[in-house]
C-alpha cells in the first residue's frame, strides 16, 4: 500500500490544526477541545515514528559474528549469533563502586526481532565470561535499524580496564529475569521504589517525590507536613517560577496529574520522566505556555543515591522575577548540621561562607549522632541563551520553625529570552554519616560521578586467554533446546488476527503484541500487550471474546506437544508502532 493510503485512514497534523482554527473562530469550544486531544495523539504517534534517539554508542559497523569468538566463549554463548565489545576505563586512579552506564545500541533490522528479549551483556574476567544484569528500554525502529538504550551497573579497581561483550540475535531468547534489590510497586507514575538503602514514594497526584525512608537503624522518614499550597506536600518542590510582578507562582506540583510522562521499570533502574507547563493556583484561568519543564528521576539497584535531571526551556520571551530548579523541604528536626560544598570540591559543615553562596556544588543536612544524612550533589548545571547560572541553595536548619530547607534560584536575569534552556543533573544521597568519614565519602562520590568511567568500543579484548565459563548464557529453551520449537509457536500465532482491523488480516505477531514466549515442558507461557488502554481486555485475543474467530489459546493448543497455554497481560512497556513487523507495517499501510 502507498503512503497516501495511510493518510486516507487518518488525518495529518496540519489538517487537524486547520480544523482547530476553524472551530476556534466559530467558538465551537467542545469541538476545539476534542481536536486538541486528537492533535496530541498525532504528536505522540509522530514522536514514536520520527524522534531521533541520537547517535549510537555501538553502531552496526562494529558487529562481529559469535562464530569468530574463541571456542570456549562461542560454546558458552550458544544460541546467539552476533556480538560487540566495549571497554570501560577508570581515569582517576580511584577504586570505583558500581555506577550506572547507559549505551545507545543499533542493530540491523534483520538481526533481531526484539532487543528487549535478545540483548545480553557479559563481563570478561580473567579469561572467563560472566553475565551481568542489564536493562533494555526505548526500543525504536529507524530506517533499516533497531535502536535501544541498554543500562547496566559497572564498578572496578583504580586504573582498571573492564571489558564486556554485548550479544544479540537469538530468536529463541526470552525476556531475562535478574534478581536485584530494586523493587517497584504501583502503576503509572504513582510508584513506591525501594532498594536496600531507601524507600521512595512518589505522589499519586503528580509523581513528585513525596516521602523517603532511609533504611538504616530506626528508618528515618523524610517528609513535608501540612497542606502544601493546596496541593499534596512533598520533600521535592522544584520546578516552579514566579510570574511577572510576582503576581503568582506557577508550579509543577500543582499538576492535577502529569500532563505527559514515561515510566521504565526494570531490575537495574526505575525511570520516571514527566513534562509539561507548570500550573497556576487557579488553573486554567491562567495557563501560560512559556516555560516547558522536563524532569526525570532515576532510582538504581544497590546504590544509596538516585539521579534527578531537569530541563527548562523558554518557549517565548517572558519575565521571571524568581525561578527555582531545586528545592527540598523536610519537616521535623531530624538533622543537626548543615552540609555544603564550594567550587573546590571540599565538603564543609556549618553555615555557608557568604562569599560562596552563588558557587555551591553540594548542599544537605546531617546528624552525626544518629548518622543520618541527606545531600544533593550538583553534577551538571548550565544554560544556553543566557548568562552563566548562579549555583545557589544555601541550606537552613529552621524553615518557619518546623524543619529544614534548601532552595536554588539559578537565574542571573529576570528577562528570559525565547529559546533559553536550563539544564541540570543532580544526585541525591543518603549515607551513613559520621564526622570522620562522611565529608570524605561525599567528596569522593561527587568526584566519581562528575568523572564517569570512560567508554571505548571496537577491538575485542586482547592478551586474554579465553577459558570455558561455567554453565552457559542461555536459559533452558533459549539455545534451540525448547521442548516445543518456538518457531512453530510464532508461526501458529500468525493465524491469530486482530479482527477489529476488518480487512487488514494482520496477526498479533505482526502487530507486536506478543512480548515473550516461554516453554516449560508442555506448558506455553505468553506475555502479551494490548494496543492501548481503551482496549484493556486481553481476553479478546486469548479466549476469542467479541467475535475474534481464532483465539490465541485455542490455536496454540493445536501445536504438537502443547498441553497448556498461560497468557499474562502487561502494560510495561506500553505498546507503540515501533513493535510492528515489516509485514505489519505493510498491512496497515504505514509509511516505510
Amino acid at each position: 500500500m502507498s503512503e497516501t493510503t495511510y493518510w486516507e485512514r487518518t488525518d495529518t497534523f496540519e489538517e487537524k490544526l486547520r480544523l482547530l482554527e476553524s472551530a476556534w473562530r466559530k467558538k465551537d469550544f467542545q469541538l476545539a477541545r476534542a481536536l486538541t486531544h486528537s492533535l496530541r495523539s498525532t504528536a505522540i504517534q509522530a514522536q514514536m515514528e520520527e524522534a531521533s534517539p541520537g547517535l549510537p554508542d555501538l553502531p552496526v559497523a562494529l558487529i562481529e559474528p559469535v562464530a569468530s569468538l574463541p571456542e570456549p566463549w562461542r560454546q558458552w554463548a550458544r544460541g546467539w549469533t552476533y556480538c560487540r565489545s566495549l571497554h570501560l576505563d577508570d581515569t582517576l586512579g580511584l577504586d570505583r563502586p558500581p555506577e550506572p552506564v547507559e549505551l545507545l545500541v543499533a542493530v540491523p533490522l534483520e538481526q533481531a526481532s526484539s532487543l528487549a528479549r535478545e540483548i545480553r551483556i557479559a563481563r570478561v574476567e580473567e579469561g572467563l565470561l560472566q553475565e551481568i544484569p542489564c536493562q533494555v528500554h526505548g526500543e525504536v525502529r529507524r530506517g533499516t535499524e533497531r535502536l535501544c538504550r541498554v543500562l547496566f551497573l559497572a564498578g572496578g579497581r583504580h586504573h582498571e580496564r573492564q571489558s564486556f561483550l554485548i550479544f544479540h540475535g537469538n530468536p529463541d531468547a526470552e525476556l531475562p529475569v535478574y534478581p536485584t534489590d530494586l523493587e517497584t510497586q504501583g502503576e503509572g507514575f504513582a510508584l513506591d521504589i525501594e532498594n536496600d538503602h531507601y524507600r521512595a514514594s512518589l505522589s499519586r497526584q503528580m509523581g513528585q517525590l513525596e516521602r523517603m525512608t532511609i533504611k538504616r537503624e530506626h528508618g528515618l522518614e523524610l517528609f513535608a507536613g501540612g497542606e502544601g499550597h493546596g496541593e499534596p506536600p512533598g520533600i521535592d518542590w522544584a520546578h516552579d517560577y514566579a510570574a511577572s510582578g510576582h503576581f503568582q507562582k506557577l508550579r509543577t506540583t500543582l499538576w492535577e496529574t502529569c500532563p505527559d510522562y514515561e515510566v521504565v521499570r526494570g531490575p537495574v533502574a526505575t525511570l520516571v520522566r514527566r513534562w509539561g507547563f507548570p500550573h497556576s493556583p487557579v488553573h486554567p484561568v491562567f495557563s501560560p505556555s512559556r516555560l516547558h519543564v522536563d524532569v526525570e528521576y532515576r532510582f538504581y539497584a544497590g546504590l544509596p543515591w538516585f539521579h534527578k535531571s531537569g530541563t527548562m526551556t523558554a518557549v517565548r520571551d517572558f519575565e521571571a522575577p524568581a525561578l527555582r530548579d531545586d528545592e527540598w523541604v523536610f519537616s521535623g528536626q531530624s538533622f543537626t548540621e548543615i552540609l555544603w560544598m564550594g567550587p573546590d570540591g571540599k565538603l564543609t559543615t556549618g553555615p555557608v561562607d557568604p562569599a560562596l553562596r552563588e558557587q555551591l556544588w553540594a548542599v544537605g543536612f546531617a546528624n552525626p549522632q544518629s548518622h543520618d544524612s541527606f545531600a544533593a550533589l550538583f553534577l551538571e548545571h548550565e544554560a544556553d541563551g543566557m548568562p552563566e547560572l548562579k549555583h545557589t541553595g544555601s541550606p537552613t536548619l529552621f524553615y518557619r520553625w518546623h524543619g529544614h530547607v534548601w532552595s536554588r534560584y539559578p537565574l542571573p536575569v529576570k528577562q528570559v529570552p525565547a529559546g533559553a534552556v536550563l539544564r541540570q543533573k543532580n544526585a541525591y544521597v543518603a549515607l551513613d554519616f559520621t564526622e570522620e568519614k562522611g565529608p570524605r565519602q561525599l567528596e569522593e562520590l561527587r568526584h566519581l560521578l562528575v568523572n564517569p568511567l570512560s567508554l571505548s568500543v571496537g577491538d575485542f579484548p586482547d592478551h586474554v586467554v579465553a577459558k570455558a565459563p561455567p554453565g552457559q548464557l542461555a536459559r533452558p529453551g533459549e539455545a534451540g533446546d525448547s521442548p516445543i520449537p518456538k518457531q512453530a509457536l510464532w508461526e501458529a500465532l500468525r493465524d491469530c488476527h486482530d479482527e477489529q482491523l476488518y480487512t487488514a488480516g494482520v496477526s498479533v505477531v505482526d502487530l507486536g503484541l506478543v512480548y515473550d514466549i516461554r516453554v516449560r515442558g508442555g506448558t506455553v507461557h505468553l506475555l502479551m500487550a494490548m494496543p492501548h488502554r481503551g482496549r484493556p481486555r486481553l481476553g479478546y485475543f486469548t479466549f476469542g471474546s467479541g467475535g475474534n474467530s481464532q483465539p490465541v489459546q485455542q490455536r496454540l493448543l493445536k501445536v504438537p506437544g502443547v498441553e497448556k497455554v498461560l497468557v499474562e497481560q502487561t502494560w510495561e512497556p506500553g505498546w507503540n508502532s515501533n513493535r510492528l513487523t515489516e509485514e505489519g507495517r505493510r498491512k496497515l499501510g504505514m509509511p516505510g
